[in-house]
């Protein structure tokens, strides 16, 4: 499977759309509620990409087939070195190596950037999504007990951070 990781163009945000969404719908991975609007997400890339942040896409035979981002961790200027970043696959395409080529460019580019750590905030029921991570060397670093409310239960988050 050829997969190629480029920078999002606004053409791709009706496909990105359709990946976020699912995931809002169907499972934890996300913490909303409502589907996204594709003018709501064109205003949260364009601000991450007015920012200097990068917004990327994998693609598949001219078809999104994931993407990824990061930006500021938290808004205070003393955080301006650290990233949380977010990579999502098309629920038919997990397990064919698009998390590992998005996650691979997010890194590199962070690196580029100056950044000092990476920092992921997953969901503790989301395990593939936890050792995946630790394969890229993060760590576990903290769990907060009831952090979200989503599908009638409480759920709880686990952070895991990779120093650049």
């Amino acid at each position: 499977m050829q997969i190629i990781i480029r920078d999002y163009q606004i053409k791709d945000c009706s496909a990105i759309l359709d990946i976020i969404n699912d995931a809002i719908l169907n499972s934890t991975a996300l913490y909303d509620y409502n589907v996204r609007s594709i003018a709501s997400q064109e205003a949260v890339f364009d601000e991450k990409l007015q920012k200097g942040f990068p917004v990327l896409v994998a693609e598949h035979n001219a078809t999104i087939v994931g993407f990824g981002y990061y930006s500021e961790f938290r808004f205070r200027e003393a955080y301006k070195f650290t990233a949380e970043h977010s990579v999502y696959a098309h629920k038919d395409h997990i397990g064919k190596g698009i998390g590992k080529l998005l996650l691979t460019e997010l890194i590199t580019r962070a690196s580029q950037q100056k950044l000092h750590t990476l920092v992921g905030v997953i969901d503790s029921e989301n395990t593939n999504s936890i050792e995946f991570h630790k394969k890229f060397g993060f760590e576990e670093v903290g769990f907060i007990k009831e952090s979200g409310f989503k599908f009638d239960r409480w759920l709880h988050s686990v952070i895991l951070q990779k120093m650049l």
